[in-house]
């Protein structure tokens, strides 16, 4: 699923609002249903837990803890710590690097969603999954599919009932800081990681909110939506076709996603660790074409055939 900060901020209209909560009531009546043990949660993270003064591609939470940004959860999460270590070290034997934190700071990407499912994002044991899809070089898609080939894998041998999560996307190009354009104040933010006064939090709150307005009204300079795009890829992913995102370059997915695009990475992750239990079929199919939320929102439930 996709997450935004807008869902939790004013300014999105009522009806778009209904619209999403209506397709997210659907997602978590598909997880009430499955009633999962374990959940695992394939998320990027915005400059909040990850900084470039060390940036890795992936990395998995032994323990972590949301820093409540837009109003998310704040304090630590449930995460089995045994199990979080044991799928770090199925994913190094299968040949994928990955770092570990054994103090992971995660964001509204990762907890949105718990909340938005659960309630509480600490309704359910959760190992956090990092993949970054924001701070360049990035690497090859496929190396996401063999990361989430190798948790799939780790996965299948617990004798569990586990949701996996994929967060972010699709076509979206919020302005985020980047090394090269960042003003001092963000550059020092994003590579040494200060902490956000309640002041700088609130002013950032306060700039996606205009931003968010400003896209909307068809009067910003960020680049547009790409709904074409957004349902070529959905349709790759209903089609459980992921070998073809071997042939995704990053420039491509810039160019036709924008900027923020690359959180795909997380539904590739997911549905490749999904894929291990074989062919999958998918049920909630919903997608809307957000200019409220500066985003292409999707929402994709699906089992094993």
């Amino acid at each position: 699923m996709s997450h935004s900060p807008l869902l939790n901020l004013p300014g999105p209209s009522r009806d778009l609002l209904d619209d999403i909560e209506g397709a997210i009531a659907q997602a978590r009546a598909f997880v009430d249903d499955y009633d999962p043990e374990l959940v695992v949660v394939f998320s990027p993270d915005h400059y909040n837990g990850f900084f470039y003064r060390a940036m890795p591609p992936f990395c998995i939470g032994l323990s972590a803890s949301g820093v409540g940004d837009y109003g998310t959860h704040s304090g630590p999460l449930p995460v089995p710590q045994d199990l979080a270590e044991q799928c770090a070290e199925a994913v190094l034997d299968a040949g994928v690097d990955v770092a570990i934190s054994a103090s992971m700071d995660v964001d509204h990407g990762t907890v949105q969603p718990l909340e938005k499912l659960f309630g509480d994002a600490t309704a359910r044991p959760v190992i956090p999954v990092f993949v970054n899809g924001v701070a360049v070089p990035l690497g090859p898609l496929h190396r996401i599919r063999a990361l989430g080939t190798a948790v799939g894998t780790y996965l299948a041998t617990l004798d569990k009932r586990v949701l996996i999560i994929g967060s972010g996307g699709l076509s979206h190009s919020p302005p985020v800081p980047t090394l090269a354009t960042a003003p001092p104040a963000a550059l020092e933010r994003i590579v040494h990681g200060r902490p956000m006064t309640p002041e700088q939090r609130q002013a950032r709150q306060t700039a996606v909110m205009e931003a968010a307005r400003s896209f909307a009204a068809g009067e910003s300079d960020l680049q547009p939506l790409n709904p074409t795009w957004d349902q070529r890829f959905l349709e790759i992913v209903d089609g459980g076709r992921l070998d073809e995102f071997d042939q995704w370059s990053n420039s491509f997915v810039l160019y036709e996603g924008g900027s923020s695009a690359h959180e795909i990475r997380t539904w590739i992750a997911a549905f490749a660790a999904l894929g291990t239990a074989g062919e999958y079929r998918t049920g909630l199919r919903y997608y809307k074409q957000a200019e409220e939320l500066i985003a292409g929102f999707a929402i994709r439930t699906a089992m094993p055939t």
